[in-house]
């Protein structure tokens, strides 16, 4: 086996993989909670352009982890393989950070809903650059089949310390200091890691099968990633993509506008919201992480699926109650569950890459999990929001307040990714 040929993970390794796919995360927490409040309580209360910006953003990382993705790949140069995407990507995407604020200066809204788009999308395509395809590949690199497991459990780590920070850390220092303040030290922090982590990674030798990458020319590769033939060469893979596919468009009918439901229609402080947060993203680790290991070890197309129906029926509750235990109690529900299905689709995602191929499938990846629920399940919120919701003005701009139905139509949606859950052959069954 050619895995056999990668040399142990060491002691430095270990921790640049933790730094940066915890500051990474943190970047990726915060832009995909707070940037969206940062519009509503500085540009303007119409949800539309929350939805033009996380489909926006969702494209973006997309687009440039298909073919940032393909591109390190195929890169050979005396910095290495991925680590000039990762220690360079790392830095713009903390300088991109520290300057998007900075678009709440322009006083006309249309000209100010426009830039903090392009803001946005720029930090998108250097922190897609530098974490979704140059660090994720790498992860999967450095790994073999003794380390595999414990390299997915230092990255679903990052992923819980990172909602906890997000979500504790990030609503009470924006009530102490102000927007501006948290992303400038955000950037900076993004800056710091990026350069250090960079400095010190070490990328793996690639394997003999991954030698001939060069002599494709590269529009020709890219051009494969929409070839029939390699549908029908991983089927089993893109049904797990449709299953991923369908349960994110649910969870993102709500999710770009929680803590401004939270806040403005239930009437949560950003202080408040971050001890829900905090609840639920502990309470999250408790269940998620054992129920992981659980699908693994027993049915997991079952236990997916028992995970699926729980977290839209907490999404449902979450959606009834308005005082801070209910509400964290549901939320734990709703967000437990949901993380516990996605750590057990993708772990099962990742086994079935081709691995020959790694940086253009999670590029494909981001399709099905970023690109299309992002751009519908925001749309279908907004559109929600201005049937239903409560008209309001804000810093004298027209908008509405988010309303429950956002949430019941969201888990009712997600409900649906157990269609192509179906036709999944669990690799636990014999």
């Amino acid at each position: 086996m050619e895995h056999s040929k990668r040399k142990p993970i060491t002691t430095v390794t270990w921790i640049v993989m933790l730094a940066l796919a915890l500051t990474g995360q943190i970047a990726w927490a915060v832009e995909n909670s707070w940037f969206n409040t940062f519009v509503y309580d500085t540009i303007t209360p119409d949800p539309r352009p929350v939805a033009w910006m996380v489909a926006a953003s969702a494209i973006t990382a997309t687009l440039t982890t298909l073919v940032m993705g393909t591109l390190s790949d195929r890169t050979r140069s005396r910095w290495g393989r991925r680590r000039p995407y990762i220690l360079f990507g790392y830095i713009l995407w903390g300088l991109s950070t520290i300057l998007f604020p900075t678009v709440a200066y322009i006083k006309t809204t249309t000209l100010a809903v426009v830039m903090v788009i392009l803001a946005d999308s720029m930090m998108t395509f250097f922190g897609s650059t530098a974490n979704d395809a140059a660090f994720s590949a790498w992860t999967v690199d450095v790994a073999t089949p003794n380390t595999r497991g414990r390299v997915e459990g230092v990255l679903n780590l990052s992923v819980f310390l990172a909602q906890i920070v997000a979500m504790v850390a990030a609503g009470m220092l924006i009530d102490v200091f102000g927007y501006f303040t948290f992303f400038y030290a955000l950037g900076g922090i993004v800056i710091v890691v990026g350069l250090v982590g960079g400095l010190f990674l070490k990328d793996a030798t690639p394997l003999e099968t991954e030698r001939s990458r060069g002599t494709i020319p590269f529009l020709q590769e890219f051009a494969q990633l929409f070839n029939l033939r390699v549908l029908r060469e991983n089927k089993q893979l893109f049904i797990l993509l449709l299953f991923i596919m369908i349960s994110s468009i649910g969870m993102q009918v709500s999710m770009p506008y929680l803590i401004v439901y939270l806040e403005n229609y239930v009437g949560v402080t950003k202080s408040e919201f971050s001890v829900i947060g905090g609840a639920v993203m502990l309470g999250s680790a408790v269940f998620a992480i054992p129920f992981g290991v659980l699908a693994d070890r027993w049915n997991k197309r079952l236990m997916i699926a028992i995970a699926t129906v729980v977290s839209s029926a907490g999404g449902i509750l979450l959606s009834l109650v308005n005082s801070l235990p209910l509400l964290s109690i549901t939320g734990l529900l709703w967000q437990a569950f949901s993380v516990a299905a996605g750590i057990a689709s993708v772990a099962w995602l990742k086994d079935l890459l081709p691995e020959e191929n790694r940086g253009k499938f999670l590029g494909i990846r981001m399709i099905f999990w970023i690109a299309i629920p992002m751009v519908v399940g925001p749309w279908i919120g907004s559109a929600l929001i201005q049937q239903f919701g409560i008209a309001t003005t804000l810093n004298g701009q027209a908008g509405f307040v988010p309303v429950p139905i956002i949430f019941q139509v969201g888990s009712i949606l997600s409900l649906l990714a157990l269609i192509p859950l179906a036709f999944m052959k669990d690799p636990t069954q014999r």
